[in-house]
């Protein structure tokens, strides 16, 4: 992807339409539990806005970035909690602006950025594209939560294009996150976007192949659904593994949503 700027203009998109769900909402709403155990509407906030200001130190400040870092190393199975739970504890419409600013402050730097820059994260270093990327696949996932609370019905866009990208790409990390080896084959992943057309990766001879809809397999990637509720097809023993194990996020595994019906 040479030009960023579209996925920076979705990304924009994918944060306002989120931003409309928050806010006209109480401070009491703000405090209403989601489906991500023990984050409230204002957790979630929280943590786009921290996660948005990281990805501005990084754009802007790579030696103030591995400072970050080293936070994270230190408690890293806490780092993300904790730092939702400081954003959260402030006041919604003072964490609402904080969030907007941020955001904006990141627009202009990733449109500022140099051709061809990458920037370090917490996996591998990420060119512009890649970083609105994931701040996109975030944004669209945690708004996710957000919406299922307020009982918000969000249909799928070709937004969901990039969400699919970056899991794909992010396949080899998801092994590595779980201490196991790449496979060193590419796979074949054929997915069906919201418009009815199909979205290809890897080539169309691989043995190990994975199909179904790009909903799902966005879903899937970003743990907002588990596997057992989703259309995804593997083909392969490696490709099925992968299913288990997907994340097109950065850091530690998740622990995932379990199954609908079962108790969490």
């Amino acid at each position: 992807m040479s030009d960023p700027t579209p996925v920076i203009d979705d990304l924009r998109e994918e944060s306002e339409e989120l931003d409309a769900l928050v806010a006209k909402l109480s401070p009491e709403e703000w405090r209403t539990a989601t489906p991500a155990p023990g984050w409230t509407i204002a957790h979630q906030i929280a943590h786009l806005h921290w996660t948005d200001r990281a990805a501005l130190v990084a754009v802007t400040d790579a030696n103030g970035f591995q400072a970050l870092v080293e936070q994270a190393l230190a408690a890293p199975d806490r780092y993300v909690d904790d730092a939702a739970e400081q954003g959260a504890e402030r006041a919604p419409a003072e964490l609402l602006t904080a969030w907007r600013e941020g955001r904006a402050a990141l627009d202009e730097a990733l449109r500022a950025a140099a051709p061809g820059a990458r920037f370090p994260w917490y996996g591998p270093p990420m060119a512009t594209a890649s970083m609105a990327t994931a701040r996109l696949m975030e944004t669209w996932a945690h708004g996710l939560d957000v919406a299922a609370t307020l009982g918000v019905s969000r249909p799928p866009t070709d937004r969901l294009r990039h969400v699919a990208r970056i899991g794909v790409r992010a396949r080899d990390f998801a092994y590595a996150a779980h201490g196991l080896t790449p496979p060193a084959e590419p796979f074949r992943v054929e997915l069906t976007g919201p418009g009815g057309d199909l979205w290809t990766y890897g080539p169309e001879d691989a043995p190990q192949r994975v199909t179904g809809p790009a909903l799902d397999f966005c879903l899937l990637a970003t743990q907002r659904a588990h596997r057992a509720d989703l259309a995804l097809t593997a083909e392969g023993e490696d490709a099925d593994r992968w299913l288990d194990i997907a994340q097109a996020f950065a850091g530690p595994p998740g622990a995932g949503r379990p199954p609908k019906g079962t108790a969490k």
